[in-house]
């Protein structure tokens, strides 16, 4: 019975198939072990630095109990988007070993960089992770505060996304930024003045 037989074709193919489905069973278990907070804050610089801001926000603790994770606000839920993510934070592992951000004074002096990065991320995606628990459409304006209703309006009105005016929403504003350089709205609001 040679490998081109009947027989040995369908050896071939079994053993393809089992190894297709370890390795894809192994892909996604490895691609879900990074998709938790637990693996997010097991470097110390996330742990001791932003992990604790976040922590102290609405995301963390709040009057319904939902929580928004790392990978909540930081991974795209669909696969393909989630696999370039995934892909690009790669890099982190690549400052891990250069230890880019290994204290808090080293983090702090590469935090506006950072921040900016994950700011333009998610401008460029029109907050879609953001988006995954707050829609436009999902929104009661009679529940909201008036002036955050008459934001969301003019969110709305202009196009807007999410990051344009919730900076700062889960973690601290780094040294050096001034929302006045980029909060849509504010330069009108100032000359009304």
């Amino acid at each position: 019975m040679g490998l081109f037989s009947k027989e040995g074709t369908l050896k071939v193919l079994l053993f393809g198939f089992i190894l297709g489905v370890l390795f894809w069973g192994g892909f996604n278990t490895a691609m879900e072990a990074t998709n938790q907070e637990s693996f997010c804050i097991s470097c110390h610089e996330m742990e001791e630095n932003v992990y604790q801001e976040y922590t102290e926000t609405i995301h963390y603790s709040n009057r319904t109990g939902v929580r928004a994770t790392c990978p909540d606000c930081h991974v795209p839920k669909e696969w393909v988007h989630k696999i370039v993510r995934k892909i690009k934070a790669s890099n982190e592992l690549y400052h891990k070993m250069l230890g880019t951000i290994d204290t808090p004074e080293k983090f702090e002096s590469k935090r506006l960089q950072l921040a900016t990065n994950e700011w333009k991320r998610m401008l460029k995606t029109d907050s879609r992770e953001c988006r995954n628990c707050h829609e436009f459409d999902s929104m009661d304006f009679d529940k909201q505060e008036e002036r955050s209703a008459d934001r969301h309006d003019e969110a709305i009105e202009n196009g807007w996304t999410c990051i344009q005016c919730h900076k700062g929403i889960a973690h601290e504003l780094p040294a050096g930024y001034d929302p006045a350089d980029d909060t849509p709205g504010v330069e009108e609001e100032e000359s009304d003045d």
